[in-house]
C-alpha cells in the first residue's frame, strides 16, 4: 500500500506545491485546506489527474473537530498514516506596527499558526504510536521564526513558537522512530507576499539574499519531497532553510 501524508493548507501557494510534488512522488496525499470543494475545485482536479486515491478534506486547523476527523480520516480510508506536514498558516489581515498591533489579529494568528499546528501535531503523533507507524512531521515555519518584522509581530511571534514545537516533538517522539523536521521558507512567491512583492524585489536587487530571485513554491516542495524521501534517518530537531541564503551573516 502507497504511504499516506496529510498536507496542510494544501489549495494554495507552498502547500499545493508541496501536496502535488508528494502525490508526483507515490504519496496518497490528504489534502487539508479551509476552502471548500467548490472553491478548491480546481486544485482538487490538479491532484486527482496525478494521484487519483487522494481526497481533499476540508479543515479548519484552529477548529478541534476538523483536526481530528483529518487524522482519522488517514486512517479510516487508508489504515496508515505516515507523514503529516504542518504547512497551514495565516498572515495578519492588516500590517500594523508592533505598538498598534490588536489582540484579535494576535489571537486569529496564535490559533491557527500556532496552537492549531500545535494540537493537530499532537493528536496525529498520538495516533501514529497508537498505531505502531508514522514516519515523521515536517513543519513548514518561516525566516520569520528568527526576523523581526515590527509590521507584523504576531505572525514573527506565531513561527518562533513552531519552531520550539519542532524541537519539542522531536525530543518527545524520537523514542518511536518518529522524526520531525522544520523548514524555513525564505521571501516565497505566493498570494500571501504578492502585495508586497515589489518592497522584496528591490531589497533583492539591492543585495538582501546572496541567491538573488524569489524564491518559489516548488523550491520548498523539493525540499519537502527530499526529507519524505527518507533522506535523513539519523537527523531529527533539523531546520533545512530554504531562503536563498537569507540566514547567514556576510561581510
Amino acid at each position: 500500500m502507497k504511504k499516506t501524508a496529510i498536507v496542510t493548507g494544501a489549495s494554495r501557494g507552498i502547500g499545493r506545491a508541496i501536496s502535488l510534488r508528494l502525490a508526483s512522488d507515490g504519496f496518497t496525499v490528504l489534502a487539508a485546506a479551509r476552502a471548500d470543494e467548490v472553491k478548491a475545485a480546481d486544485y482538487i482536479k490538479e491532484l486527482k489527474a496525478i494521484s487519483p486515491a487522494s481526497v481533499y478534506i476540508p479543515t479548519d486547523i484552529s477548529v478541534r473537530a476538523d483536526r481530528e476527523r483529518l487524522v482519522d480520516a488517514a486512517y479510516e480510508r487508508f489504515g496508515r498514516l505516515d507523514i503529516l506536514v504542518n504547512n497551514a498558516g495565516v498572515a495578519p489581515t492588516e500590517r500594523r506596527d508592533l505598538l498598534e498591533m490588536t489582540e484579535e489579529s494576535m489571537d486569529r494568528l496564535l490559533d491557527i499558526n500556532l496552537k492549531g499546528t500545535f494540537f493537530l501535531t499532537q493528536y496525529a503523533s498520538s495516533a501514529m504510536v497508537r498505531n505502531g507507524g508514522g514516519e515523521m512531521i515536517i513543519n513548514v515555519t518561516s525566516m520569520s521564526a528568527y526576523t523581526a518584522s515590527i509590521n507584523r509581530g504576531e505572525y514573527c511571534i506565531s513561527k518562533a513558537g513552531l519552531a520550539m514545537v519542532t524541537e519539542l516533538f522531536a525530543a518527545r517522539l524520537a523514542e518511536y522512530g518518529i522524526n520531525v523536521y522544520e523548514i524555513r521558507p525564505g521571501i516565497i512567491r505566493t498570494d500571501m507576499t504578492a502585495t508586497v512583492t515589489k518592497k522584496y524585489e528591490d531589497l533583492i536587487a539591492g543585495g538582501l539574499l546572496p541567491i538573488s530571485r524569489m524564491g518559489q513554491p516548488e523550491d520548498i516542495a523539493k525540499a519537502v519531497s527530499a526529507i519524505a524521501s527518507g533522506a535523513f534517518p539519523y537527523s531529527t530537531g533539523e531546520v533545512f532553510n530554504i531562503d536563498g541564503g537569507f540566514h547567514f551573516r556576510t561581510l
